[in-house]
């Protein structure tokens, strides 16, 4: 049977515990983590504002388990490699250690240097260029997510077995679209099939137009119309209607 005396002990005994936790929390030094991420273009609902959530609610809980002081700084880089560096640099002068999330390959690699010099980290939880684990490699930086060499390697060598061996391929024009047309073009190339022609895209950004496409190279002078479009993994052997023809010389002549 629990007395008085032996609960007024479990109490007090409780109470120090916490005490000394809650002091050991704030003389412990503060890890401060930056998310740097698209909160207002095209890649905010892939990562943007729900990144930060996520990792704000991710050390409230694991920070109080463990006694750690973390501080979350945030941050909108608009797809700017040059704000995106700019962000980097203030915040590891005000001694952010971690930068996660980052979002656009072309910041990614821009970061990945700029983190080994600082003796920081860069966690790409959101970056698919496969430079990253390659000519980019750096032991500051964690790459975690799918990159181009897995998604074209997969997606590229089952087409062209199942018979979409003539592709056309287009891209967006920043280093993860360049990335992704290098690595299909392999892929494709050594699985004995072809790749046709090669549409250049300009990124779209807060200040570009919407109809942001623009070829680069023309479309062969052949009658011929490639068996697989994009970089989709369904096929068609069916040939594109008057309208998507003509919208396709029309597209040349731009």
């Amino acid at each position: 049977m629990l007395t008085r005396r032996a609960a007024l002990g479990a109490i007090a005994t409780a109470a120090t515990a916490v005490g000394s936790s809650r002091a050991r929390a704030q003389s412990s030094p503060v890890i401060r983590i930056g998310v740097l991420n698209d909160q207002s273009g095209v890649y905010r609902d892939v990562g943007g504002l729900g990144s930060v959530v996520c990792v704000k609610q991710a050390v409230a809980e694991f920070a109080a388990q463990n006694d750690l002081n973390v501080e979350v700084l945030t941050a909108d880089h608009q797809n700017k490699p040059d704000l995106g560096m700019s962000i980097a640099r203030q915040w590891f002068d005000q001694g952010v250690d971690v930068i996660t999330d980052v979002q656009g390959s072309g910041i990614a690699l821009a970061l990945t240097k700029l983190a080994r010099e600082r003796d920081k980290v860069m966690m790409a939880c959101n970056v698919a260029t496969s430079e990253l684990t390659g000519k980019a490699c750096s032991p500051n930086t964690v790459h975690f997510g799918y990159d181009t060499y897995m998604t074209a390697n997969v997606t590229g060598s089952a087409v062209v077995k199942q018979g979409g061996d003539s592709w056309f391929i287009m891209y967006a024009d920043y280093a993860f679209g360049k990335q992704m047309k290098e690595d299909l073009t392999a892929v494709v190339t050594r699985s004995h099939g072809k790749v046709v022609t090669v549409f250049r895209c300009l990124f779209p950004t807060a200040t570009s137009r919407p109809n942001w496409c623009r070829p680069r190279l023309r479309a062969p002078k052949s009658s011929a119309w490639p068996r697989q479009v994009s970089i989709s993994s369904t096929s068609s052997s069916k040939p594109p209607s008057l309208a998507s023809r003509n919208a396709a010389k029309n597209l040349q002549r731009s």
